[in-house]
């Protein structure tokens, strides 16, 4: 992980609420929450991978069709 570091500033009352919000919780700060909650958004907003190159899905494909599946 990561040492390196910097400061963001967030209103007051927002860094109140999630205090509240990560008691109880494995989260030990406000800034290791909001560095969780900015990573599984960002991990979202990335385009996904994928799953197939195209030599793949047409191995597939034709595999599918030799087996009647498709057209």
């Amino acid at each position: 992980m990561d040492k390196e570091h910097t400061n963001v500033a967030i209103p007051a009352s927002l860094f109140r609420k999630i205090e509240e919000h990560i008691k109880g919780t494995e989260f030990r700060s406000v800034a290791s929450y909001a560095a969780k909650v900015l990573r599984d958004s960002l991990s979202k907003a990335e385009p996904a991978a994928e799953a197939f190159s195209k030599d793949d899905e047409e191995k597939v494909k034709e595999r599918l069709k030799a087996l009647g599946y498709i057209d």
